[in-house]
């Protein structure tokens, strides 16, 4: 079968054998997968990655030990867990230690043929969902993150700080719940997505406000973003981090201390909170849907996605 490989900042294709699933896996077939910035941080060298990357997907069950799965069409939650330390115990398994992360840690990703997942991983989605918005749960599911955090009185304004895909969908999110929203990002286009539902947007030509807002998301994909949304903040205030980004970030932490200022960090949500707004079509994730190549044009699926500005770029299996 087909798989993409990255490898030392390079992207090739190899054929490699179907996988074999274990017990209470299931074998998955892709039928099309999102590229997302981890992908290319990936790329860049983090986590020193080397393998199949590709983490958001929807794929067809094959084969699996629950007759109710095969043949359904179904997302999964990217942790593997160990299931028995005292994080998975206390039901914290995307903090195990000892965890795989699908297409990130030690567990080949969805950009190839076919991979597998633990059928305990899987979600089953309605026939009504098409695929090229049920490949937008695990990002989604990322953005309701914070709303699982932290509790935003429904007056308070919140700034979300870049206009990237994860930029637009928390802060179509957080308009969606009723909250009123201001973004900043540095693409007039991008920002008319979020526009049309309700978002207050500006472009971040100059320098931020200080010390505006009492909320704070920063997912700007950048090293500056974090400086930028503290510098944000009112004292007492809330940064929440989104962004992932490929080495050390120099900070003066001066300010965060002074001013009292909480970080919170947020990483992947849960899939239940994403899907019924996937299936309901209140996010309109098909707006952030740059181009479409078939898996043997992963490298051209790459070299598009990583030129600036570019929002989702899909993968076909």
């Amino acid at each position: 079968m087909l798989a993409v490989h990255l490898e030392n900042g390079a992207i090739s294709l190899r054929q490699v054998p179907v996988p074999r699933r274990g017990e209470g896996f299931a074998l998955l077939r892709t039928l099309v997968a999102g590229i997302c910035n981890t992908d290319l941080e990936l790329l860049r060298g983090y986590y020193g990655f080397a393998g199949t990357p590709g983490h958001e997907f929807v794929a067809e069950v094959v084969e699996s030990d629950t007759p109710t799965l095969r043949g359904r069409r179904v997302v999964g939650e990217i942790n593997l867990p160990c299931r028995q330390c005292p994080w998975c115990v206390k039901g914290l398994g995307r903090h195990c230690p000892s965890r795989t992360v699908l297409g990130i840690v030690n567990q080949p990703g969805a950009f190839q043929e076919y991979f597998v997942l633990p059928d305990r991983n899987l979600h089953v989605l309605p026939d009504d969902l098409p695929d090229e918005r049920a490949v937008f749960a695990e990002p989604l599911a990322a953005a309701c993150e914070i709303l699982d955090q932290v509790q935003i009185p429904q007056h308070e304004t919140v700034a979300v700080l870049g206009d990237g895909k994860l930029g637009l969908l928390v802060a179509m999110l957080l308009a969606a719940h009723g909250y009123p929203v201001r973004q900043f990002g540095r693409h007039a286009d991008k920002l008319r997505i979020a526009q049309r539902e309700g978002v207050a947007v500006e472009i971040a030509a100059g320098p931020l406000p200080v010390a505006a807002y009492r909320w704070v998301v920063d997912a700007t994909g950048s090293a500056e973003g974090l400086r930028g949304a503290i510098s944000m903040v009112r004292p007492c205030g809330t940064v929440i981090l989104k962004s992932t980004v490929h080495g050390a970030v120099e900070l003066d932490t001066a300010p965060a201390i002074v001013q009292e200022i909480t970080l919170v960090g947020s990483r992947c949500g849960r899939m239940e909170a994403a899907l019924p707004l996937l299936k309901h079509g209140i996010i309109p994730v098909e707006s952030l849907i740059a181009a479409r190549y078939k898996l043997e044009q992963a490298p051209e699926a790459f070299a598009h996605a990583a030129r600036r500005g570019t929002l989702k770029v899909l993968l076909a299996g």
